[in-house]
């Protein structure tokens, strides 16, 4: 006999896979695959690799504490994934072909957003800034909070609390000194770094009045300079570069109407050029502190794939650079995270959640518009517990 769903089942018997990453030849996924502990107000998550032909899943790390944000080098060799296994936040890399992961560098302040530079020599990331505790040194036992005074209105925000000037800067450090630097140091939030392919640039969106609005900055990888991109009154949805490094395909729009468009931002002249204004969906840009964009894939000169949701559907798109033209390629009924795409834009991956059935995997074949899920993780739970039915209703 069945059993309804409880808010212990909920909290404590599903399993979570997010954050899907697949390697650049297309034949691995990498994902955090994360687990409630009772008692605790943090659960546990382990990096995990699926092998795409055999269809085999093992853990790449163990143990009580948290991993998670895995990234494949740009040669499919290594990857790079936070933990807090140090007792601090730290970024470690792991080779595939045997070995121990090394830890590369450590913080006392909640760090994420890591990408390798084109040529896997540099990691790019966030990591919290406070610059009044630069050194990130720890609260004696049984000290007294510090007094807060503010004189900005974005103090705090949800999910985050009390802000102050605490904000996230980009770092870079170098996979094999270790050595690290600081690269903005802006009171404001620094999000989602992305290297130009000739590792030039950063591309990271900073986002404005409490994070209602949004431009994209681009930092100069040397000096650690910033040159913002778009109105301030606008926003930044998900963005690319393109193969070359000389554009980005950026999903966003002048006035905040919660409808962005595409356009194609060019470097060197510093021209924004609209590709369209009738999108047939909502680029997922993600959630703030929460989940990143979904960003999107500029494979061919004249190409991109990103991906999008209209009607409480997601889908994924193709967009022509020149024309602007825009074809759904593939969707489904369900809400999906994050898009990975390998090098030859065959096959990507996304995690996956519906009305029947939170947090999966679903491997795409881009090629032939079809997709199959490839974990089971609450399989064995929902049998017994299933979910209310549902039927789809529209109304134009």
């Amino acid at each position: 006999m069945t059993q309804p769903l409880t808010p212990e089942t909920l909290v404590y018997n599903f399993n979570s896979a997010a954050d899907p990453k697949i390697s650049p030849d297309g034949g691995r996924v990498v994902y955090s695959l994360s687990e409630p502990v009772r008692g605790k107000r943090s659960g546990k998550s382990q990096v995990w690799l699926y092998e795409i032909a055999s269809g085999a899943a093992r853990p790449l790390t163990s143990g009580e504490k948290r991993n998670w944000g895995a990234r494949w080098s740009p040669d499919g060799r290594r990857i790079a994934f936070l933990s807090d296994r140090a007792g601090k936040n730290g970024i470690f890399v792991l080779p595939l072909d045997g070995g121990e992961a090394e830890e590369i560098t450590r913080h006392n302040v909640a760090i994420s957003d890591l990408d390798w530079s084109s040529d896997g020599t540099t990691l790019a990331y966030t990591a919290l800034f406070d610059p009044e505790n630069p050194e990130e040194k720890e609260r004696e036992e049984g000290e007294p909070p510090p007094i807060r005074a503010t004189s900005r209105i974005d103090y705090k925000q949800d999910s985050r609390g009390y802000l102050n000037d605490l904000r996230p800067q980009v770092w870079t450090v170098d996979v094999a000194t270790k050595a690290r630097r600081m690269l903005t140091n802006d009171p404001v939030d620094h999000n989602n770094p992305a290297w130009s392919p000739n590792g030039m640039w950063l591309a990271a969106k900073i986002p404005n009045r409490n994070g209602m609005c949004s431009q994209l900055g681009l930092i100069d990888a040397s000096s650690g300079a910033v040159t913002l991109v778009g109105p301030r009154d606008g926003v930044v949805s998900c963005w690319t570069w393109s193969p070359d490094g000389g554009q980005l395909l950026v999903a966003g729009e002048p006035k905040a109407t919660w409808q962005s468009d595409l356009y194609v931002y060019f470097v060197a002249s510093g021209e924004i050029r609209v590709l369209n204004d009738d999108l047939p969906c909502q680029p997922e840009s993600g959630f703030p502190t929460v989940s990143p964009p979904s960003q999107p894939a500029w494979l061919e000169p004249n190409r991109a794939l990103f991906h999008g949701v209209s009607h409480g559907r997601s889908g994924i798109y193709s967009v022509n650079i020149e024309s602007g033209a825009v074809e759904e390629i593939i969707s489904w009924d369900a809400l999906h995270s994050g898009f990975s795409v390998d090098r030859a834009g065959k096959l990507a991956v996304q995690g996956s959640a519906s009305l029947s059935g939170p947090g999966e995997l679903v491997l795409i074949d881009i090629q032939n518009k079809t997709s199959r899920t490839i974990t089971n993780l609450n399989g064995g739970q929902l049998p017994e517990t299933p979910p209310a039915r549902w039927e789809r209703v529209d109304i134009e």
